[in-house]
C-alpha cells in the first residue's frame, strides 16, 4: 500500500479549497438571510423527510453545504482539510470530486431510510467518506487522536465507524449517525468499484 509523502504535495488543492469556500459562503449567506427573515432557506435547502411533502430531489445535494452552527462547520471543515487534502493530491482533484459527492447523497440516501429523522444538514457524511479512505489508502499513516494519542488510521476510521453504529442503535440525540455510516459504505463500495475497475475514466 503506498504511503504518504508530503514533500510536493499542495496544502490546499483546487477542490478542498472550493470546498471550504462555497461552504463557509452558504453558511454565512444562511445566517444573514434568516436574520432578515428569509426563514425558509433551511428548509427549503436541507434534507428533508418524504413524509413531510417538502422533499425536493435537489436537497441530496444541497444539505451537505448547509451547517447548524459554528462548531459543526468548523469541526466538518477541519476534517475536509486535514484528510482531504492528502486523498486530492494523491488520486488528483476530478477523483476526489467525485468521491465527495458520491459519498454526501450516499449519506443522505441512507439517511432517508431511517424513520423519524427531521431536517438533516451538514457535509459529516461526505466527510466520513473521506476519513475510511485516507484509512484505506493509508492505513498505517499515525492520526493524533485529540493531538495527543498517536493511532494508526486504519484503527481510527474502524473505531469512528463502531462507535457511530453504536450511537445511532442506542441514543436518540439528533446527529444523523446513520448518514454518517451511509456516506462511510458509499465510500467504500466506490473504492472497491475503482480498484476493480482501476483504468476507469473516473
Amino acid at each position: 500500500m503506498t504511503q504518504y509523502a508530503p514533500q510536493g504535495f499542495r496544502m490546499l488543492p483546487p477542490v478542498v479549497k472550493n470546498l471550504l469556500i462555497i461552504n463557509l459562503i452558504v453558511f454565512l449567506a444562511t445566517m444573514v438571510l434568516e436574520k432578515y427573515g428569509y426563514n425558509n432557506i433551511t428548509t427549503m435547502l436541507a434534507l428533508n423527510s418524504i413524509a413531510t411533502g417538502r422533499f425536493r430531489i435537489w436537497q441530496l445535494f444541497t444539505y451537505m453545504f448547509m451547517h447548524s452552527g459554528w462548531s459543526h462547520i468548523l469541526f466538518n471543515m477541519f476534517a475536509l482539510w486535514m484528510f482531504g487534502y492528502v486523498l486530492e493530491n494523491y488520486w488528483g482533484s476530478r477523483r476526489f470530486l467525485v468521491y465527495y459527492l458520491v459519498c454526501g447523497i450516499g449519506a443522505g440516501l441512507c439517511n432517508m431510510l431511517i424513520p423519524g429523522w427531521g431536517l438533516t444538514v451538514g457535509a459529516s457524511g461526505a466527510v466520513y467518506g473521506i476519513l475510511l479512505a485516507f484509512g484505506m489508502m493509508f492505513p498505517n499513516e499515525r492520526i493524533y487522536f485529540y493531538f495527543l494519542i498517536p493511532i494508526k488510521a486504519k484503527w481510527f476510521v474502524i473505531g469512528f465507524a463502531v462507535i457511530e453504529l453504536f450511537e445511532g442503535l442506542m441514543y436518540a440525540d439528533g446527529v444523523a449517525h446513520f448518514a454518517h455510516l451511509g456516506g462511510m459504505l458509499f465510500g467504500l463500495l466506490l473504492i472497491l468499484y475503482w480498484r476493480k475497475h482501476p483504468f476507469s475514466r473516473f
